[in-house]
């Protein structure tokens, strides 16, 4: 909220703190003491040289220019030095002959380094300016020059009298919990606390801001019959009327300088009045033309569909969720957001109906939004107002409006109940602030904070009842009382005690694997994406799953980001598939993908929901946790083009089926376990390049190229290979304690074993790794050999066998016995015959 220090300052003088006042930083520090962080403070900008009070005495209108132009003899007294009547072009409109102005003589310098001279323009000597709001730094544009109220002031007397002097606009940071804030009567509360100042609430006394209410007559009855419909929310509604105002007259020169400063601008009289008491009491009021209002009013929901023209002159369609006032012609506003034109205040109005009410905050904030029409009113009903004000209000409304434009105020007045909100007492321990905070807050301490903040307290003794006001609807339990007691106290008293931290606790198992998965395949040259949690609806169709598959089984969202996009993802894959086709859309055609992440599985169609207003039983909890999807920890790759580039050293080496495999194993010593491979089928891979993934026998992902088709569909790159480990599938394998390295060397032998062409390469290695003996230390494949001299469908496999023994050296007939009990053991399982 922007407030202008001089008029807060003025306040709190009023309200019992004669001549007090403090600099623009200490009253920044000040707000910061009672939790209220400033945006910054800026110092009115200055206008040097003579600023004078001027009246125009004659208007020349000079027609013979393409916009309409002025010259007018204005009197400045003996300002200028000879006391002639001084000659000045001004455009603006909004002034007439005998109108007071402010005018910048020749010499002064306004904001911005503007320098005043004499200077001819539209063929005549300007000498000075009429000065506008902008101009003088108040505003960032303004309609027209300022005008004053006649006898303001003594011509060619020093305006910077009127116009308020120096000054400093805040702007206060307000929390949406604090609505209160966004007033003076709420921001001079908190400063008074901040500096241990008297306060009296401008509520109670209107006198604090000069404003006398004691010639507004006591209401005598209903002014209009009122219909305040339940389905609304509306707390309250009321209305006053005053008839007879002098049209013409604008709101004096004070009040639109408090609203200009606070970002507010002035249009008449009538509106500057409410404007200036929702500032000042934080209470949004509404002012309608009376003679454009037919019967009475109705408060109530709208039908859906109406077409209604708020005070911006925009038609908006009204939903059923939107609360509107009308009357027998129709709606005439749209509650606590804008008025509408039909009623509007007009340069003929007299008659003035000021309408004041509390709303409910949810319906203005939906409506609010659903329109994308925030407005002052609705950002101060959507975070809460005092229902309680809404009488001295009204009455102050009224005085000022009669004080500015004359006119009688009526005795009748209407005020309708609606849903009532009480507020529910709260018992606070007096030991409960020092237990909780560690600081030691007395008993007159804590009633003496809570009574600042507008609190009543019943003393029973070790238990203070605590009444919140009406305009704290953020404090509701006894923690909240406790944030304000310290608040105010100041939370630079509580002391810094650094939490000693527990020994012996680190990463847990899950975490260190997930960053040992994303260390090895980032050094492995593959680069992280995050993948998108959701993922297409139709993903699964276009890669031809089988209808019992459980990458089907997915969790649709209520409300989606994107409608083509509903669902959590099951699998890795298309997040990463469409960052290539993006990749390659421009111009990547080597790449290779990383990501680890999680999938969602639904695990029930539904979920139970139970009532909040007490805990569910454990039934039902447990059923809601049963509900819950599952969600396991996959890490995939996907990659495209050469992993080796081309260069002058030679071609390059396409990325292949058996790199993605490669990135499985490169997954599996990260996470300490050893994979079985073996050829399956699995969509979306190709049906004959497609490796299954196995951990002691549970099937924990799969690699190779992907099926043509899909990658057709997808509109990807041919032989685009991908791989996805379920992490959450993979067991934990105790490394520790570290195996003892042998100092003995090791024996190299080699086996070659002819198979048929069918047989998978893994299974012949892992007959061999068991049952070579326990001096086998690795075996490896390192050659497939093909030709026709082995036979039709026949191939060779050749494996390179390592022994070794940790107490001696091995003797090459130990390390053959080895190798001639795992070729029996390759003849006996698949029929291989040993080559020479």
């Amino acid at each position: 909220m922007l407030i202008s220090q001089k008029w807060l300052t003025s306040l709190l003088n009023n309200a019992g703190n004669p001549g007090w006042s403090v600099s623009a930083e200490e009253l920044d520090a000040g707000f910061v003491r009672v939790g209220f962080e400033t945006e910054g403070y800026e110092p009115l900008p200055e206008t040097t040289g003579p600023l004078v009070i001027g009246r125009v005495e004659e208007i020349e209108e000079l027609t013979e220019f393409r916009k309409p132009i002025r010259y007018c003899q204005v009197n400045v007294g003996k300002a200028n030095g000879t006391g002639e009547l001084q000659g000045i072009i001004c455009g603006a409109r909004n002034f007439k002959e005998g109108d007071y102005v402010v005018v910048s003589l020749p010499g002064a310098v306004l904001p911005g380094g503007f320098e005043i001279a004499a200077r001819e323009t539209y063929g005549h000597i300007s000498n000075g300016m009429m000065a506008s709001e902008a101009e003088l730094g108040f505003t960032s544009k303004s309609d027209g020059i300022i005008t004053l109220p006649e006898g303001v002031g003594e011509l060619g007397q020093d305006a910077r009298e009127v116009l308020g002097g120096p000054d400093t606009i805040f702007e206060v940071n307000v929390t949406p919990d604090r609505g209160y804030a966004l007033s003076a009567r709420g921001l001079g509360r908190e400063v008074a606390s901040a500096f241990d100042l008297e306060y009296k609430d401008v509520a109670k006394d209107p006198s604090v801001a000069g404003v006398d209410v004691s010639s507004v007559p006591a209401p005598t009855g209903d002014l209009i019959p009122i219909t305040l419909e339940e389905s609304t929310k509306a707390q309250r509604f009321g209305l006053r009327k005053v008839e007879g105002i002098d049209p013409t007259v604008q709101a004096p020169f004070w009040m639109q300088r408090v609203l200009m400063l606070a970002g507010v601008r002035s249009v008449n009289a009538a509106t500057d009045v409410t404007n200036y008491v929702m500032l000042l009491l934080g209470q949004p009021m509404h002012a309608f033309d009376a003679d454009k209002v037919a019967g009475g009013l109705r408060v109530h929901n709208a039908q859906g569909g109406e077409e209604f023209e708020t005070l911006d002159h925009t038609k908006r369609t009204l939903t059923p969720g939107d609360v509107v006032i009308s009357d027998d012609n129709g709606i005439q506003s749209l509650a606590a957001i804008m008025g509408g034109t039909t009623s509007e205040i007009g340069d003929d109005t007299t008659n003035v109906y000021f309408e004041a009410a509390s709303w409910g905050a949810l319906t203005v904030a939906r409506s609010a939004r659903h329109h994308k029409l925030s407005s002052e009113a609705s950002r101060r009903f959507e975070r809460g107002v005092d229902p309680t004000i809404i009488e001295v209000a009204l009455d102050m409304a009224c005085a000022l409006l009669v004080e500015i434009a004359g006119g009688t105020i009526s005795d009748k007045r209407t005020l309708v109940e609606g849903t009532a909100q009480n507020r529910e007492p709260i018992n606070l321990r007096v030991a409960h602030p020092s237990e909780l905070i560690g600081v030691e807050y007395s008993k007159e301490t804590v009633i003496k904070r809570l009574q600042e903040v507008g609190c009543d307290i019943a003393d029973n003794g070790d238990v203070l009842v605590v009444t919140p006001p009406a305009w704290r609807t953020d404090l509701n339990e006894p923690v909240e009382l406790i944030e304000e007691i310290v608040r105010l106290e100041g939370l630079d008293d509580i002391p810094l005690v650094l939490p000693t931290p527990r020994g012996g606790r680190g990463l847990s198992q899950e975490q260190r694997r997930r960053r040992a998965v994303t260390h090895a395949l980032a050094y492995s040259g593959y680069v992280e994406i995050i993948p998108t949690p959701f993922m297409s609806n139709t993903v699964v169709d276009t890669w031809g799953l089988d209808a019992d598959d459980p990458r089907r089984n997915t969790v649709g969202v209520q409300n989606p980001l994107d409608a083509d996009y509903a669902v959590l993802a099951t699998t890795l894959l298309p997040a990463m598939l469409e960052a290539v086709g993006r990749n390659v859309a421009r111009g990547r055609h080597d790449l290779s993908l990383y990501s680890v992440a999680q999938t969602a599985e639904k695990t029930a169609d539904e979920s139970p929901m139970p009532s909040v207003a007490e805990r569910p039983s454990d039934a039902v909890v447990e059923e809601l946790v049963s509900s819950l999807p599952v969600q396991h920890l996959h890490a995939a790759t996907v990659a495209i083009g050469n992993i080796e580039p081309e260069g002058p050293w030679g071609d390059g080496r396409a990325y292949t089926w058996a790199d993605a495999i490669e990135s499985a194993q490169v997954v599996a010593r990260a996470c300490g376990v050893t994979l079985d491979i073996e050829s399956v089928e699995h969509l979306p891979w190709h049906p004959g390049r497609c490796a299954q993934l196995s951990v002691d026998g549970v099937v924990v992902g799969y690699a190779g190229e992907l099926h043509p088709q899909v990658l057709e569909a997808l509109g990807l790159p041919e032989r685009t290979c991908a791989m996805e480990i379920d992490l959450t599938a993979v067991p934990f394998n105790q490394t520790l304690p570290a195996p003892v390295l042998s100092s003995f060397p090791a024996l190299h032998q080699d086996i070659a074993l002819v198979v048929d062409e069918a047989v998978p390469a893994e299974s012949v290695r892992r007959t061999i790794e068991q049952n070579a003996g326990d001096l086998l230390e690795a075996v490896e494949l390192f050659d497939v050999y093909r030709s026709e001299s082995l036979g039709d469908g026949k191939k060779s496999l050749a494996f390179g066998l390592i022994f070794r023994a940790p107490d001696r050296t091995l003797t090459d007939d130990e390390a053959s016995a080895g190798r001639l009990a795992a070729a029996e053991a390759a003849e006996k399982e698949f029929g291989a015959q040993m080559r020479a």
